[in-house]
């Protein structure tokens, strides 16, 4: 049985449907792009901000966003997760080119962390909006 309130999982759930849909889209309007259908891809790409929007749209529903510094934390304890707990698991439970990008996925999650502890550095330096 869940801890969540049943709202709160319906948000949950339809954001992350919403969210992975997303970025299928902009998948398939990466592939129509590189197949030649400059047209498709748009359709696609317009698809995915509109899935975009509905995710967030359910996200803020869910009080998930909460502004500046906690949403920074939030972001940091997820990418810190998904690196150091998520993904490996993943990889030692896989092998070939599974495996490799479930590790290329680590590689890159590496920097967001960086790019996330700069910007928690930024704003509590900064008092205000982070500096461009």
């Amino acid at each position: 049985m869940s801890r969540l309130p049943r709202s709160q999982e319906h948000l949950k759930t339809g954001f992350t449907a919403e969210a992975a849909s997303a970025a299928r889209f902009r998948a398939f309007a990466e592939r129509a792009g590189r197949d030649g259908l400059p047209n498709l891809a748009a359709a696609w790409r317009a698809l995915a901000e509109e899935k975009d929007r509905l995710a967030i749209l359910q996200l803020q529903a869910a009080g998930q966003v909460r502004g500046d510094a906690a949403d920074v934390r939030f972001a940091l304890g997820e990418e810190r997760y998904e690196n150091d707990v998520l993904y490996p698991s993943m990889i030692e439970d896989v092998s070939g080119s599974a495996a490799e990008v479930l590790a290329q996925v680590i590689e890159e999650q590496r920097a967001h962390i960086g790019q996330l502890e700069a910007l928690r550095q930024d704003l509590v330096a900064a008092r205000g909006d982070v500096p461009v």
